[in-house]
C-alpha cells in the first residue's frame, strides 16, 4: 500500500512524464516545420518513449491499489531559435526530471517502501542514458556551429532512431 504522500508524488510524476511527451511532440512538429524531418523523428521517438514513462508510472500506481490523478499540462513552447536551442532545452528538462526521479527516490527511501525504490531504479538509470545522448548532440551541434552541411548530417544521423518498445509496459 502506498502512502498518500507517496501516491501523491508518483501521481505528480506521472504527470510530469506526460509534459515531458507534450513538450518533444512540439519539438518534433516544430523540427518538422523547419525541414529537419531526421530530428523530428528524433523527437517523435522521444515523446513515444516519454509516453511509455508515464504508462508505467500509471500501471505501478494502479498495482499498488491507488488511482491515478491526471493534472492539466502546460503548454509547451511551439517555438525554437535553432535546433541546439531545442536540445539544449532538452537537457535542462531532462535535468529536471533526474532531480525529481531523485527525490521521489529519497521519498520512498525515507518512507521505507521498498517495491517503489526498486520500481524507480529502472528510471534512474534511464536517466543517465537521457542526459547523455542530449549532451552528445548538443556537442555535435556546437561543433557543426553554422555549417548547413554538417546539419544536415546530423539531421540523417537522427533520423535513423527508431523506438524501441521495453519489453514490458503492462505492468510495473
Amino acid at each position: 500500500m502506498l502512502s498518500k504522500k507517496l501516491c501523491n508524488a508518483l501521481n505528480k510524476q506521472l504527470n510530469n512524464e506526460l509534459y515531458s511527451a507534450y513538450l518533444y511532440l512540439s519539438m518534433s512538429s516544430y523540427a518538422a516545420s523547419i525541414g529537419l524531418k531526421g530530428s523530428a523523428n528524433w523527437f517523435m521517438v522521444q515523446y513515444q518513449e516519454e509516453m511509455v514513462h508515464a504508462m508505467k508510472f500509471y500501471n505501478y500506481i494502479n498495482s499498488r491499489g491507488e488511482h491515478t490523478e491526471l493534472a492539466a499540462i502546460a503548454a509547451p513552447p511551439t517555438k525554437f531559435k535553432n535546433l541546439l536551442d531545442m536540445f539544449e532545452q532538452t537537457l535542462t528538462h531532462e535535468q529536471f526530471i533526474t532531480s525529481s526521479i531523485n527525490e521521489l527516490t529519497d521519498l520512498a527511501q525515507t518512507e521505507k517502501d521498498h517495491a517503489t525504490v526498486i520500481f524507480l531504479q529502472w528510471f534512474v538509470t534511464e536517466q543517465i542514458e537521457e542526459e547523455e545522448n542530449d549532451r552528445d548532440i548538443i556537442g555535435k551541434l556546437k561543433l557543426i556551429g553554422d555549417n548547413g552541411q554538417g546539419l544536415l548530417m546530423l539531421d540523417t544521423e537522427l533520423a535513423a532512431r527508431v523506438f524501441v518498445p521495453p519489453p514490458t509496459t503492462a505492468a510495473p
